[in-house]
């Protein structure tokens, strides 16, 4: 009986612990209902950019053009007489140079040889007709004048004047004679006009030359000149045509093909547009180019480059900054911001652009690659660009 009634008190204890844990709990669970949660902490990551510090300034950007290397003079050396060729000289080849004066065909000239003879001859003759006609018209005036008659001679034969005058012509016409035959014969002599550089041969010894016949091909090795073509905005950032026709405004030449540079200088700018392209020319040049190291050939193809005149209020950009939709993106307190840009001016380097009124007076944070996902206002890290 006592172990039953014990057993019922444990029982009932353990049913009064129980319901003290349930009732801890419920008072714990109620109080961390009521307690204020915490307001939620949003965190927005900026992205980083890379970045250019710019301010405006002056800057000469350097223009732009294509051009081939043409000879000052290019020349079809004809013959003035028919001859068959008797000589040619050894530097009538192809890539070879001649000096101004030298013979470079040599005609037969037995025939101009002979014809020089007799016009010599009828000049001597002509020449002794004169001074026959010259006495003889002495001695007609002395005989007038002693003949005791007044006035003068009812004909101009009584003293020989026609006479004289025939003689006179005679003289002058062999003389004529004798300059034509020697020109002739000195034109049997087939002389280079210029300095100049043998692009084709068009005889061999022996072959027969009408007048007027081809004899050479020749390029003049005073200068080579580059017609550059310009736009009219390129022309615009040029210096006025005094200051660029004085010889010293430099040219940089660099052939497309291999890289060589060469230095020159603006010869003349032309005054009209090509039909073709309408746009007007500068013309560069560099003399004696085939003296040069390495030489500048007739026909090299190059790119080049010339300097401006100094422009102001400009911002110097890598060309990688202007996106796609010819935009300029840049950092203003912590955001994106753009505005649309056409380039002033542009070279290997750089491109140049005239910002907006309200940022030319201040440092600006400009973006070097923008990407067409930006977006105005968007926030930003600016880091400063490495070697831009």
């Amino acid at each position: 009986m006592m172990k039953r009634h014990a057993k019922w008190l444990a029982v009932l204890a353990a049913i009064a612990l129980l319901l003290l844990v349930l009732l801890y709990n419920g008072r714990k669970i109620a109080e961390q209902a009521n307690r204020p949660m915490p307001a939620r902490q949003e965190t927005t990551l900026a992205a980083d950019v890379a970045v250019v510090q710019v301010t405006t300034g002056r800057y000469a950007p350097t223009l732009e053009a294509f051009g081939s290397a043409d000879a000052h003079y290019r020349l079809s050396l004809t013959t003035q007489v028919a001859g068959r060729v008797a000589r040619l000289a050894d530097s009538l080849e192809a890539g070879q140079q001649v000096r101004r004066g030298s013979v470079l065909v040599q005609l037969e000239d037995t025939d101009y040889r002979a014809t020089l003879a007799s016009a010599e001859k009828e000049l001597a003759s002509a020449r002794l007709d004169l001074l026959e006609a010259e006495r003889e018209a002495a001695q007609a005036q002395a005989e007038w004048r002693t003949s005791g008659m007044e006035g003068e001679p009812d004909s101009p034969l009584v003293l020989h004047e026609p006479q004289l005058a025939l003689a006179r012509a005679a003289v002058a016409e062999a003389e004529a004679a004798v300059t034509a035959a020697r020109q002739d014969l000195d034109r049997t002599r087939i002389q280079a006009p210029f300095d100049a550089l043998v692009v084709e041969r068009n005889v061999s010894p022996g072959s027969y030359l009408q007048a007027g016949g081809e004899v050479a091909q020749l390029y003049s090795t005073d200068r080579v000149e580059i017609a550059l073509p310009l736009s009219q905005r390129d022309w615009a950032k040029l210096p006025d045509l005094p200051t660029l026709e004085a010889g010293d405004w430099p040219v940089t030449l660099i052939s497309v093909e291999t890289g060589e540079r060469w230095q020159g200088y603006v010869r003349r700018a032309e005054r009209h547009l090509d039909d073709s392209n309408r746009q007007r020319a500068l013309v560069a040049a560099v003399d004696q180019p085939l003296a040069h190291t390495p030489p500048l050939a007739p026909g090299t193809f190059v790119r080049a480059e010339i300097p401006g005149r100094e422009l102001t209020d400009l911002w110097r950009l890598p060309p990688s900054a202007l996106s796609q939709r010819g935009e300029i993106w840049y950092v203003a307190d912590g955001a994106l911001a753009t505005f649309a840009a056409e380039p002033v001016a542009s070279d290997a380097q750089a491109l140049y652009i005239q910002p907006p009124e309200s940022l030319r007076q201040q440092t600006v944070q400009v973006l070097t690659h923008p990407l067409s996902s930006y977006v105005p206002g968007m926030a930003v890290h600016p880091v400063e660009a490495q070697d831009e």
